[in-house]
């Protein structure tokens, strides 16, 4: 990441402070959204910041890791073997018998060589991870950030196995651990002997392939409850489509093959999907989310950040670079360009549909060019937060949770929407 001086970063500080974010970080190179250096335009206005500088200016609940130290004997570790863990932060009042579950997102690994790499890092071993993380967002503890959870037990489940939470196999060879699966029940385990058996409502969430594994895992969180529980899932960013990019092939479908391949996900996925499509197939949430039974809310930007950077217009699909400008600011497209990005959100709203249907399931879908937008306390619930029909986005989630009704909102194509917190990356 290109080095920016001190004067430099306290000058652009000084201009604003919002919420966390997720920015990408190249690893061998597939894109991962990360809480590092960023831009971001809010609504025209370019602002940088730094993760450090975030945690420190903003008095966010910092909360401890927590290793799961049962793990071990269930075989359910991180891809270099270590413990994984989760960041709890108990609840209180009203909400003390209330659990949201959210599952970290990062990217995946869809060969050895990358797995390997990834093994050296947070995303791979508990090694690395942060010892004290903010929880801002949906899991804020302040009731002016997010009156609707603020007071539930919260939780952060670490990200580790490089497959959204999915695996269950192991490369001797490379010395990796596939083990998502068993990792998902392992935190599930003991969080239920420290009171979520007993919960009345309950909520699992995720972003990016945490939002996927959100969708991946939603029926199986269900099945864990009563039926007293009121049980719900959320889908942030992970709303990954099976699209072509701008050379003609599916960029996105050949990363999915390899981490299915590697993780001998085969046999792993749902497996009323598998009777009607291939494994690669059943790890899009397109052919997935039709027949999840438990409550599910899909939140995306119909110009997600990252699809756009890695599965539309990744650079490989563009050897000329005519894209570059266009995947890193969305202000920079040509008319062709946008035709292209409208294509996309068309599909991806006509697949919504369907989805929004039953009453149990809600969607807001907005039209802007972000990734992640329920752990970034700006995006989540503030002042100027993203609305669809001037309902903000922690409003939308809470009125579907509690049954308030409106919580099926689909935005207006690009330009309509100025109330979007649009990210923009450097190359």
């Amino acid at each position: 990441m290109p080095c920016v001086s001190i004067e430099m970063k306290n000058l652009l500080l000084g201009l604003t402070l919002f919420g966390l974010t997720l920015l990408t970080v190249h690893v061998n190179g597939i894109m991962e959204f990360d809480e590092m250096e960023w831009f971001t335009n809010i609504n025209g206005t370019k602002v940088f910041q730094t993760e450090s500088d975030v945690y420190s200016e903003a008095k966010f609940p910092m909360v401890g890791l927590t290793l799961i130290q049962s793990a071990a004997a269930k075989g359910a570790v991180c891809l270099d073997g270590s413990l994984p863990g989760y960041h709890f932060h108990r609840g209180s009042g009203s909400g003390a018998n209330n659990w949201l579950v959210n599952l970290e997102g990062g990217g995946w690994c869809d060969t050895i060589r990358n797995c390997v790499y990834r093994k050296t890092s947070r995303r791979g071993s508990s090694k690395y991870m942060e010892k004290n993380i903010p929880f801002t967002g949906i899991l804020s503890d302040q009731a002016a950030d997010n009156p609707d959870f603020y007071n539930w037990n919260r939780v952060k489940v670490r990200y580790c196995d490089g497959g959204s939470f999915s695996g269950d196999s192991e490369n001797k060879a490379a010395q990796l651990q596939f083990r998502g699966k068993k990792i998902w029940l392992a935190a599930m385990e003991d969080l239920m002997a420290k009171g979520m058996r007993q919960a009345k409502q309950a909520l699992l969430s995720g972003c990016s392939a945490g939002g996927l594994a959100a969708i991946l895992r939603c029926d199986d969180f269900g099945n864990m409850f009563p039926p007293s529980t009121k049980v719900k899932c959320l889908s942030d960013a992970g709303f990954f489509l099976d699209a072509i990019d701008v050379s003609g092939g599916r960029s996105l479908r050949r990363l999915y093959a390899g981490v299915v391949k590697l993780q001998n996900l085969e046999t792993k996925l749902s497996k009323e999907c598998l009777n009607r499509l291939n494994p690669t197939s059943c790890f899009f949430p397109q052919n997935l989310i039709n027949q999840i039974k438990t409550p599910l809310f899909i939140l995306n930007t119909a110009y997600d950040s990252w699809q756009i950077q890695e599965s539309l217009a990744p650079k490989t699909a563009d050897p000329s670079g005519s894209w570059h400008d266009c995947r890193l600011d969305y202000t920079k497209c040509n008319t062709t360009q946008i035709q292209f990005l409208q294509g996309f959100r068309t599909r991806m709203v006509n697949l919504i549909k369907g989805f929004a249907k039953p009453s149990k399931n809600g969607v807001f879908l907005n039209s802007c060019f972000a990734h992640c937008q329920t752990e970034r306390y700006d995006t989540w619930y503030s002042k100027n937060s993203p609305a669809v029909n001037n309902k903000g986005i922690a409003v939308a989630v809470g009125d579907w949770y509690f049954e308030r009704g409106g919580a099926k909102l689909i935005d207006c194509a690009y330009p309509c929407d100025k109330t979007c917190h649009n990210l923009v990356f450097r190359g």
